[in-house]
């Protein structure tokens, strides 16, 4: 257990000691007054690693050289690209490979993924869903129940924190599942919620899910690259994650789909089919009549978008490198020195209450501040002063010390300003 301490001078020991520190260097960063700014928005938008210039221009050159042959031809070969990311992907998801792929985008995939996994009948149709989900999610339940003719009033059962409470509980969750069960068709949750930054019982709430009858998924948007995960020892159904928050892979980036090895042999699951998920081996025969490559491959629809995907390697490439333990041990402490410095002016100003969870393992990197009247002008003030974090409507501002970029002082400066408001 580490003893905070609410000065600078602490602060740089921290950074001096860091283990990781030299990763902030393989970063850009915006500048404020010449100087690198606070940047503690990497859970909505990551920094770009340095290399992944390096590696775009790479991929311009394989094209100017090549022309179409670069499907075949060069170092990368685009017709293979979705094949160099498996390795990265599974190991930062808890997967085997086969179980991973990188296509699409989040919101796309998820859709995809429904077509698969949730399969109502008459009587088993609900799904279960934290309120306050992100907007997609939300959007997706709901198209999705209309498309097979239910209410979304009826058929989607959102679950809500106690009253003048900010976080579920975990006994509520599980108890609602319970409650629902024979009525349930899919559990459909954030790894973390997007608001508050609470980390929810993956492992948990899909073995009680199983256990009614109800097929279990998540969207992982805030929680790949932010925390561990073992999704197949979890035996979650699927997941699906974007890739421009902590994964660093840029705006718009590749999202990714688990899909679990149970599910990624059964060839007559329903599915949405598209030419780059049928079978690897007679593709460019161009038969009629679709067979799926095994696992998660045969969910793909189209091939892959390479500057995306060229992107995305280089911060794959980096979490690989690095390990998601040691980046959740920094985050553990970074976010806890925010945490700890925070609470304090909490106490101290009455200016803004935490609504993040307390227990550290309730939580990733995020911590949220439930404003008052006044928190615009707080927001207003830390980006007029260097900081660059994000809003929420109506009164939230969040703040994501990401570890594989920043630091002690990064926490401390940013704390500091509000200390000074």
């Amino acid at each position: 257990m580490i003893s905070y301490e609410n000065n600078l001078q602490f602060a740089k020991y921290m950074d001096q000691i860091d283990p990781l520190g030299y990763l902030q260097s393989e970063f850009h960063f915006p500048k404020h007054n010449q100087e690198n700014c606070i940047y503690l928005c990497g859970n909505s938008l990551g920094l770009q690693p340095k290399g992944v210039k390096n590696a775009l221009l790479n991929e311009l050159h394989q094209w100017e050289i090549y022309g179409v042959e670069g499907h075949f031809e060069g170092n990368l070969p685009w017709k293979s690209y979705h094949h160099f990311l498996k390795p990265q992907s599974a190991k930062l998801v808890g997967a085997l490979p086969s179980e991973v792929t990188v296509m699409n985008v989040l919101s796309v995939n998820l859709h995809l993924m429904m077509v698969s996994f949730y399969q109502p009948t008459s009587s088993r149709y609900k799904i279960i869903m934290e309120a306050g989900a992100f907007p997609s999610d939300q959007y997706a339940m709901e198209s999705q129940v209309r498309y097979h003719g239910f209410d979304p009033n009826d058929a989607i059962i959102e679950l809500k924190p106690r009253e003048n409470e900010h976080c579920l509980r975990n006994e509520d969750i599980i108890q609602a599942i319970q409650d629902h069960g024979s009525s349930v068709a899919l559990i459909m949750m954030g790894g973390v919620n997007y608001y508050t930054g609470q980390l929810f019982d993956i492992e948990q709430i899909t073995k009680i899910g199983h256990e009614v009858g109800a097929k279990v998924g998540f969207d992982l948007a805030h929680t790949a690259g932010n925390l561990p995960l073992k999704l197949h020892d979890w035996n979650v159904d699927f997941a699906v994650w974007c890739s421009y928050k902590y994964l660093n892979s840029g705006p718009g980036g590749p999202g990714g789909v688990f899909v679990h090895e149970r599910h990624g042999k059964n060839t007559d699951l329903k599915r949405f089919a598209g030419w780059w998920g049928y079978r690897e081996l007679d593709r460019f025969e161009m038969k009629k009549g679709f067979v799926p490559m095994e696992g998660a491959d045969g969910w793909q629809l189209s091939n892959a978008q390479i500057f995306g995907f060229a992107a995305h390697k280089v911060s794959l490439d980096m979490f690989d490198s690095v390990g998601m333990d040691a980046l959740r041990a920094k985050s553990l402490k970074l976010s806890g020195y925010l945490y700890f410095l925070l609470k304090n002016i909490e106490n101290e100003k009455k200016i803004f209450r935490i609504i993040s969870p307390e227990d550290e393992a309730s939580r990733g990197a995020q911590i949220s501040l439930l404003t008052d009247e006044k928190g615009k002008e707080l927001y207003k003030y830390l980006n007029k002063n260097g900081v660059i974090c994000d809003w929420r409507e109506p009164n939230v501002i969040r703040v994501a010390p990401v570890p594989m970029y920043n630091t002690y002082q990064d926490v401390w400066n940013f704390a500091n300003l509000i200390d000074k408001y």
